[in-house]
């Protein structure tokens, strides 16, 4: 794969090309990757109360906590107006997945999977965020996991 860096006063906006002769599955990776990044953003309240565009790859977790949402950063939190089943929704086409009824994870933000409590999963993500998988959702994880190449076939 070539990148290639062109600065010129012909451009008023930044440009994003892909260029192949074909369209394939790294193609589609690359056009998802970036359009997840650029094309969908939500807003959100941090604790001191300023509002903040947040792209979805920045979000570690949105989770509910009593009847409020919240997206979990590196290391700071946003309330989000969103609801979970929304989130879901849009996010589908995204590295995000549902874990239980009120957690949503970024499946590229996953440091280890800790698999040593019977019929459940516990999640560490790479920022310290602990989650567990309920355990009607540990079958589609495990599938998507193998999907993104994250674990390997026995």
């Amino acid at each position: 794969m070539k990148i290639r860096t062109e600065i010129s006063s012909k451009y008023a906006e930044i440009e994003l090309h892909i260029c192949h002769n074909e369209i394939n599955d790294e193609v589609r990776n690359i056009s998802s990757e970036l359009h997840m990044m650029y094309d969908e953003s939500l807003t959100g309240t941090d604790e001191r109360g300023n509002r903040r565009l947040l792209r979805p790859g920045e979000i570690t977790a949105f989770y509910s906590e009593g009847q409020r949402v919240i997206a979990l950063g590196e290391k700071e939190r946003y309330m989000i107006s969103n609801k979970l089943y929304e989130l879901e929704e849009s996010l589908t086409k995204t590295h995000f997945i549902r874990i239980s009824k009120s957690e949503i994870v970024n499946i590229r933000k996953i440091r280890s999977l800790d698999m040593s409590l019977s019929g459940t999963i516990r999640i560490l993500m790479k920022n310290g965020h602990e989650a567990y998988v309920s355990r009607r959702n540990v079958s589609k994880l495990k599938e998507r996991l193998k999907a993104e190449r994250m674990v390997k076939q026995a």
